[in-house]
């Protein structure tokens, strides 16, 4: 689904992202980790050509991501408050990205309806502006819209940042469900260990923007993380 290949980006002389070889295929919850300045946001808007690389290229289902723009209807993504349009409410917003992905009212209905117990009635229906919500329920906004449009790859940053237990366990299920129903490939990057080894059966360890573990036994997992990070 998704191929890396001789990634590096460099900004003057310094290296901050340097990842030779990366596969990840459809319908893998794939977990992105290391500490802060690691390069997992790097890695993200590379991926996504919001910032493009110095060298080498990813490939998304068979589509050089800075050569073509098809790929875009196949990812969706949230990786941060910028990417919402925060001076909309909640339904003006979901209403917008109907429209632009071409979805029917029932559609819509129909992919919101998965997120009630997410939203927790905090959301939909109510007349505050994006930018008036708090952190965690932003955050939901842009977690459902990140899987709107019947995407084939979802990318989310900090995906449980900023959420109460509650809603960081309705998530987990969430996210679990629609990769078992629909084969979306998940990229999750999260400072949460427990969260990340709970839901992704690989789990990828950044640190200066090399790859230096790629986890894909679940019964190792949480032992050598937490060896790494000394908890």
């Amino acid at each position: 689904m998704i191929t890396i290949t001789n990634l590096q980006k460099k900004y003057k002389d310094i290296v901050v992202l340097d990842v030779e070889t990366l596969e990840i295929p459809k319908s893998e919850c794939f977990g992105l980790v290391g500490n802060n300045g690691a390069g997992k946001t790097t890695l993200f808007r590379i991926i996504l050509d919001l910032v493009r690389a110095t060298s080498g290229n990813v490939i998304i289902d068979g589509e050089d991501v800075s050569k073509s723009e098809d790929w875009k209807s196949k990812v969706g993504a949230y990786l941060d408050e910028h990417m919402l349009l925060s001076y909309l409410t909640a339904d003006e917003y979901f209403e917008t990205l109907r429209k632009i992905y071409g979805l029917s009212v029932e559609d819509l209905a129909l992919h919101l309806a998965k997120f009630d117990e997410l939203f927790n009635d905090e959301i939909r229906g109510k007349k505050k502006y994006l930018r008036d919500l708090s952190k965690g329920n932003f955050k939901k906004v842009g977690v459902a819209a990140a899987m709107m449009g019947n995407p084939q790859v979802v990318m989310l940053d900090e995906p449980f940042e900023n959420l109460d237990p509650s809603s960081q366990n309705r998530l987990k299920k969430l996210i679990l469900q629609e990769k078992e129903l629909s084969q979306i490939t998940f990229l999750i990057s999260s400072h949460d260990l427990n969260h990340v080894t709970d839901i992704c059966e690989r789990i990828v360890l950044l640190e200066k923007g090399k790859v230096i573990k790629d986890l894909k036994d679940k019964s190792l997992m949480v032992g050598e993380l937490n060896e790494y990070f000394g908890t």
